[in-house]
């Protein structure tokens, strides 16, 4: 059976081939730019439906830049507040590196793609280190280079929602 979700995402091109160095360091044949496909308002709402109706949370989370629209468009469909993960901490203000309430909620990261892990290893020690109890991450695309077994090593879950096998399935 075929992903709708994939279907939708090739439709929205965000799966193009060619040489890409990615933001792990990792060269690829291919590059999944779902940050472009989720402009689009139909597609952004169809990821938030898909995340609020199968998930169970009391704060969503993403971090800049990629699952801040992901985030906030699943904050407005489950009316669940949201916070966003900054890609480092500021020298001025208050110097937060997460904004948004999380002190003891139970928070699901969201992200728009998963390579290595890294990325979305530093939101959840982030979100930690806020006092949020995190043990999922929902993806909208795993390219399936290590991130799930990563994250299993913290005691996390990774989620995705498409894989790059079902993206290459067009």
């Amino acid at each position: 059976m075929v992903n709708k979700l994939a279907r939708d995402l090739i439709a929205h091109r965000a799966i193009e081939f060619g040489s890409f160095f990615l933001a792990s360091g990792a060269h690829s044949n291919y590059y999944i730019d779902v940050k472009s496909a989720v402009t689009n308002p139909s597609l952004l709402a169809k990821i938030a439906k898909n995340i609020t109706k199968t998930h169970d949370f009391d704060v969503v989370a993403g971090i800049a830049v990629g699952g801040v629209p992901i985030a906030v468009a699943v904050s407005l469909e489950s009316g669940k507040p949201y916070a966003i993960i900054r890609s480092a901490e500021k020298d001025h203000g208050k110097k937060n590196v997460v904004i948004g309430d999380v002190k003891g909620k139970s928070v699901l990261l969201v992200e728009d793609v998963t390579t290595s892990g890294s990325s979305v290893l530093y939101g959840i020690e982030a979100l930690r280190a806020a006092g949020a109890n995190i043990d999922s991450v929902v993806t909208i695309v795993d390219r399936e280079q290590g991130a799930s077994e990563m994250l299993e090593k913290q005691g996390v879950r990774l989620l995705p929602l498409v894989t790059a096998h079902e993206l290459m399935q067009r």
